[in-house]
């Protein structure tokens, strides 16, 4: 899934808002031709950011739901603030560029395209709509069978929790393979409709990260569902490599991947990385790999390190063997955050006051000059890294919180950071001041402790 990276790029002129009515119903992919035909590509409404508010909503209800069915909350806030982190991280390129996805499409069917095929038409709608979704099944699957491509996806996977956060936890660098899939629909389909299809497509797959919703009756035989993408999310051996679908679980069990829940799942990888830091929730496959391909003799072995299976290795087949995918027992205990609860709640409040200057940065972009965006982005990666060193409890986190502290002081002090709220400028100054004396006297501590031994 790639839901926070799609639409980015389309920064239009005139604001295309959608009703109330059609946020809902276009989390759900119950949207009709009529409503969401364009003829241009700039007239496309941005979907995935029209849906941020339903996305916050149904997190707050699957909270409630949670807690009002089991007696806890649907997940943990360290796990939470990850996959959070993760999906603002995944967007930050858009702020300097335009997707690959979006940019190759326009590129083959200006330049290649064999026939256009009406923009209008009812018949051109579901066929994107069904050749997208088969593209994505098709993505999906060889992000899974191919190492390289793992590398980005597995990002997505790590979590060892299972909730509507989790459908946010994307990767920096997974677009940078997908949009091989969907080029083939630009030698005829044209780009307003493929830029509906590639963002519904996505925003269904967003409430199918649950735990609340168990069955669908006879929908679970035609759709996607919270079950069986809980099985593609599983490290239990019997839902390795399963469930690959978009939206329609059709070709999983046309293409033999299909498995129904029928145990309990563990779910994350099939060796947790047991960390909450962005960076290397991103990047630790991509590690291993480069390590395991100049340590492998031979051409062929590192070509396979590259472009077979994870579970690849000299003497195994293609997607490695079975009995390797080490056994689930049901005693698994998730990666859990040593940091106290109240260090988690300043993370999750410094988080939020970020994220709100993270949506304000997207909104106007184009009135941003380069400096001040590039000094944002510095901010905005500098305070992601440093509450994943707080969650880790890292020993350099009371010193990097500290720094975080003083560089967003100096850049609110010098209009690089504009208070959302005029009125509370002064708390800003006062809260931060506070914090940075806070974490200023922890790390000096720390430091005093360290020269004392």
């Amino acid at each position: 899934m790639n839901i926070l990276q799609t639409m980015a790029e389309m920064k239009n002129p005139e604001v295309q808002h959608v009703s109330f009515s059609q946020g809902f119903r276009m989390l759900f992919y119950l949207i009709q031709p009529n409503e969401t035909s364009f003829q241009t590509l700039e007239e496309v409404p941005n979907y995935v950011k029209e849906a941020t508010p339903f996305f916050i909503s149904l997190m707050l209800l699957e909270l409630l739901v949670s807690w009002l069915h089991k007696g806890k909350p649907s997940g943990r806030l360290d796990d939470a603030l990850t996959s959070m982190s993760a999906g603002v991280l995944s967007r930050l390129p858009h702020l300097f560029f335009r997707s690959i996805e979006m940019t190759s499409y326009i590129y083959i069917w200006e330049n290649y395209r064999l026939f256009n095929l009406p923009w209008d038409s009812s018949w051109t709608w579901y066929l994107t709509f069904l050749s997208v979704d088969f593209g994505y099944y098709w993505f999906h699957r060889m992000a899974h069978e191919v190492n390289i491509m793992w590398a980005a996806h597995q990002t997505h996977h790590s979590s060892e929790d299972y909730n509507l956060s989790t459908a946010l936890r994307q990767s920096v660098i997974q677009n940078y393979t997908s949009w091989i899939f969907y080029s083939p629909l630009a030698l005829c389909i044209p780009p307003s409709v493929y830029a509906v299809h590639i963002q519904f497509n996505l925003l269904y797959q967003f409430w199918i990260h649950t735990e609340v919703i168990s069955n669908l009756g006879p929908l679970e035989l035609i759709l996607n569902t919270p079950s069986h993408h809980r099985v593609h999310h599983g490290r239990n051996r019997y839902c390795i490599d399963k469930n690959y679908a978009g939206t329609l679980i059709i070709w999983d069990r046309i293409f033999g991947t299909f498995e129904a829940e029928n145990e309990q799942v563990a779910y994350g990888l099939t060796h947790p990385i047991n960390t909450f830091e962005p960076f290397k929730v991103q990047f630790h496959h991509l590690c291993y790999i480069w390590t395991t391909f100049w340590t492998t003799p031979g051409f062929f072995h590192k070509f396979s390190v590259l472009f077979k299976g994870p579970g690849w290795g000299p003497g195994k087949p293609r997607l490695g063997l079975h009995e390797d995918i080490p056994e689930v027992t049901g005693k698994e205990v998730p990666f859990s955050s040593s940091a106290s609860q109240l260090l988690k709640i300043y993370a999750g409040v410094q988080f939020a006051l970020m994220l709100a200057f993270y949506e304000e940065t997207f909104e106007n972009t184009a009135a941003l000059s380069q400096v001040t965006l590039l000094l944002r982005v510095f901010f905005i990666i500098l305070t992601l890294t440093t509450i994943g060193f707080i969650l880790d409890q890292r020993p350099k986190a009371a010193i990097m919180e500290t720094l975080r502290c003083l560089v967003f002081l100096t850049l609110y002090r010098y209009g690089h950071l504009k208070p959302f709220v005029p009125s509370l400028s002064f708390v800003f100054e006062i809260f931060f001041s506070i914090c940075i004396a806070f974490w200023g006297i922890r790390s000096m501590t720390q430091l005093a402790s360290c020269l004392w031994r």
